[in-house]
């Protein structure tokens, strides 16, 4: 058998794959963390090293000291100060969970990502159509908008510091100019990308320019911009994460600060904990627009659309209606944003159960037809 065969379609030879590739990645894991270990003596240090302005102890004696007890030392330990292994790295989640919150951080971490792709999406739709079809617009501005993505976003930190302050708004702006940099050339990008086809058809049916936009532009764009978006999940964690390490609380202040905290005491075990907790986010994440993509936009994977299609992009609409008014309600009615925020998450959950009456709709469709 050739090993450039195409892979077997079979969802069982997938499976087994899949769970051979984990266990050879947990063993190579394993075998470096143990050739990277070191053998530390254990032994009571009882000196302390005195302050500078204290004359009358004699430093160099205390470290001496504490050298003659390494080198006679007759038990040892042994630690893995590069890699830890891999046992070491799940048995901290019991202390992670527990005493340094992760969930209530990891949440926190989300759910400042959620008000970024919020304000990016928000700003860059209506700025990128604008540059990309009103061609006086584009030919004022478009030289600035490619200049943004040479912009050393992390050297801009210091500003947005300055401008917002160290609560989580500066972290939701920075995170939203982030992704805005890199999400407006591509939405004008896709605007020039339509096909000039539809365009001239619908110029020969008489269709007005908003006619155009709803019908060719709209539908176009949003087709694969929601590709892009799905792309940007990574450099959105990037860059959640920095905002967190310009501003830690001793609350909860995100999975960024908590894996720098982790980081400075030298627990590595938990910060490669925290980061695969990140790596199973952007993951879910990944899933999460693929099934935005397939419900939106249905035509793109289906010949015909399933039954409970209707209710999953109602539950989806839903879902982000809740969300747009928790986030805006805080802006707009500040009076009222406690109760404002009550509704949005009552309405997310409702969106919610609509979702998962449609997708068991599609599923039983599904199981029928197979």
């Amino acid at each position: 058998m050739s090993l450039l065969a195409p892979i077997s379609g079979k969802k069982s030879n997938n499976l087994l794959l899949g769970i051979a590739g984990i266990l050879i990645t947990l063993v190579v894991w394993w075998v470096l963390a143990e050739v990277f270990s070191r053998q530390m003596p254990v032994v009571d240090i009882n000196s302390r090293l005195p302050s500078t302005l204290n004359n009358d102890v004699n430093i160099d004696s205390l470290i001496a000291a504490d050298s003659l007890k390494y080198v006679n030392a007759t038990e040892f330990k042994k630690v893995y100060p590069v890699l830890p292994r891999p046992d070491h790295v799940f048995l901290s989640y019991k202390t992670l969970f527990g005493k340094d919150k992760l969930m209530a951080n990891a949440l926190h971490s989300i759910w400042l990502n959620t008000q970024g792709y919020f304000w990016a999406i928000l700003w860059a739709l209506p700025l990128g159509f604008l540059l990309g079809l009103v061609p006086a617009v584009r030919q004022m501005f478009s030289g600035q908008v490619n200049a943004l993505r040479f912009l050393p976003l992390t050297a801009l930190s210091g500003l947005f510091l300055t401008w917002f302050g160290i609560n989580d708004t500066m972290k939701i702006a920075f995170l939203a100019f982030g992704i805005l940099v890199y999400l407006l050339p591509v939405v004008i990008q896709r605007i020039n990308e339509v096909d000039s086809v539809y365009l001239k058809t619908v110029y020969t049916l008489g269709a007005s320019d908003w006619q155009t936009i709803k019908t060719v532009y709209l539908p176009a764009v949003f087709t694969k911009l929601i590709d892009d978006i799905r792309v940007l999940t990574a450099i959105s964690w990037t860059y959640i994460i920095i905002a967190e390490l310009l501003s830690r609380s001793s609350g909860i202040g995100g999975v960024g600060a908590l894996i720098f905290i982790k980081g400075k005491l030298g627990q590595n075990e938990k910060v490669f904990a925290i980061l695969l907790v990140i790596v199973l986010i952007g993951i879910l994440q990944d899933k999460m627009f693929v099934l935005l993509d397939k419900r939106l936009f249905p035509h793109k994977y289906f010949a015909e659309k399933p039954n409970g299609l209707k209710e999953s992009r109602l539950g989806i609409l839903t879902i982000l209606g809740g969300i747009a008014l928790v986030i805006l309600g805080s802006l707009i009615l500040p009076d009222y944003a406690e109760n404002l925020a009550q509704a949005g998450w009552l309405i997310g959950v409702s969106g919610l159960l609509i979702l998962l009456y449609g997708e068991f709709k599609i599923w039983r469709s599904q199981s029928k037809e197979d």
